[in-house]
C-alpha cells in the first residue's frame, strides 16, 4: 500500500472525526447552559481531547500528505487561525466566562466559528462560508 493509498480512508477519518468533536461541542455547550454537570466532567472532557487529539493528527497527516503549507495556501492558513479561536472561543462557553450570558454569547460565537472553519476547505476561501456567500462556489 503506498501513501497515496490513505489519502480516502484518511480524509474519511478526518471528517467523521469533525462531526464527532463538533457534536461534543455543542451537547456539551447545551449542558453548561442547562447547568449539566455532565457537561465538564472527566469523561466529558478527556473524550474531547482524545477526539481533537485524533482530529488534528488526522489533519496534520493530510496536510503534509498533499504537500500544502498554510503560507502558500491561504485556506489552509486561515483553518489554523479558525481554530484557534474556536477554541478560544470554546473555553470561554465552557468554563471561564463568569455569567450564563457571557457563556451563551460565547457559545454562539463558537458555532460560527466552528462552522466556518468546517467550511474554509470545501470552499478552498479563508473565509469559508462567507466567502461563498459572497459570491465564490463551493469546491467539488
Amino acid at each position: 500500500m503506498t501513501l497515496i493509498d490513505w489519502y480516502l480512508p484518511l480524509k474519511q477519518a478526518h471528517v467523521g472525526l469533525v462531526v464527532l468533536s463538533a457534536a461534543l461541542f455543542f451537547a456539551r455547550g447545551l449542558g453548561v447552559l442547562a447547568g449539566r454537570h455532565w457537561a465538564m466532567a472527566p469523561l466529558a472532557r478527556r473524550g474531547s481531547v482524545a477526539i481533537d487529539t485524533a482530529l488534528f493528527t488526522a489533519g496534520v497527516a493530510l496536510w503534509l500528505m498533499l504537500g500544502l503549507h498554510p503560507l502558500r495556501d491561504a485556506w489552509l492558513g486561515a483553518k489554523f487561525v479558525w481554530l484557534a479561536l474556536y477554541v478560544a472561543l470554546g473555553s470561554m462557553a465552557l468554563k471561564r466566562a463568569r455569567t450564563p450570558a457571557a457563556r451563551a454569547a460565547f457559545f454562539a460565537a463558537a458555532l460560527v466559528a466552528v462552522g466556518t472553519l468546517v467550511t474554509v476547505p470545501l470552499y478552498r476561501h479563508p473565509l469559508g462560508w462567507i466567502g461563498g456567500w459572497a459570491g465564490r462556489s463551493a469546491v467539488g
